[in-house]
């Protein structure tokens, strides 16, 4: 079942009143459980600045995927027979390995896998693996609060291995419904071309709240 952490000690800023346009809308706090938590919640997560502070971002516009929008391509179809995949057995090693050697993975420290690895204790974060012989070579890791999975990161190391983890996941929370979605935080090129759209942030945080009615997919 889902612990529910202790609050944070921290009053988060509301992204409703951030001037559109700005991504970050507060500085500092901490990443005890309860305040990343809570944070989801609110539209908001966390990431380090340039400066090394603490920011907690609300990108405008923002990126998420609608679970009918995954395109899946001929040949990302084709290898999915490759890859076997499992979900939450090895949450850590999967935050470890978006974070190594990557430049945009250089904000997963040390004190972000130990808030994560608690989250996914409690019943929160999850990951999903993919697996060729035997061994790690793609996943991703997000925390999902009703009905929003927040995608983090994902990793690979052999070709289409965390789109094959996107598909999974996709596919584990069409089962309790399409009325859900995952949010990607930016639309990229490439999470647009896997059919990711950006939306305001006033879009996203109505959205949202809609979501936060539905319960989790994953069980614990």
């Amino acid at each position: 079942m889902r612990v529910e952490p202790a609050p944070g000690d921290w009053l988060l800023p509301d992204p409703a009143l951030a001037d559109p346009g700005f991504e970050i809308v507060g500085l500092g706090a901490d990443l005890a459980p309860g305040t990343v938590l809570n944070a989801y919640r609110m539209g908001l997560f966390p990431m380090h600045v340039d400066t090394g502070e603490l920011g907690w971002w609300s990108p405008d516009p923002r990126g998420i995927l609608r679970l009918t929008g995954l395109r899946v391509s001929q040949s990302l179809r084709k290898s999915l027979s490759n890859f076997e995949v499992t979900m939450d057995q090895d949450f850590t090693r999967v935050m470890r390995e978006c974070g190594a050697g990557r430049r945009d993975g250089a904000w997963i420290t040390e004190e972000f896998i130990d808030s994560y690895s608690t989250l996914h204790q409690l019943g929160w974060a999850h990951s999903v693996e993919v697996w060729r012989a035997g061994e790690l070579v793609g996943g991703l890791y997000g925390v999902e609060v009703g009905g929003v999975f927040a995608g983090e990161s994902m990793f690979h190391r052999e070709r289409d291995a965390s789109k094959v983890a996107l598909v999974a996941l996709v596919n584990k929370l069409r089962i309790c419904g399409d009325d859900r979605f995952i949010d990607v935080q930016w639309c990229t090129d490439h999470l647009a071309s896997l059919g990711a759209i950006a939306i305001s942030r006033e879009e996203y945080l109505l959205t949202l709240k809609q979501a936060l009615l539905l319960e989790p997919c994953f069980t614990v």
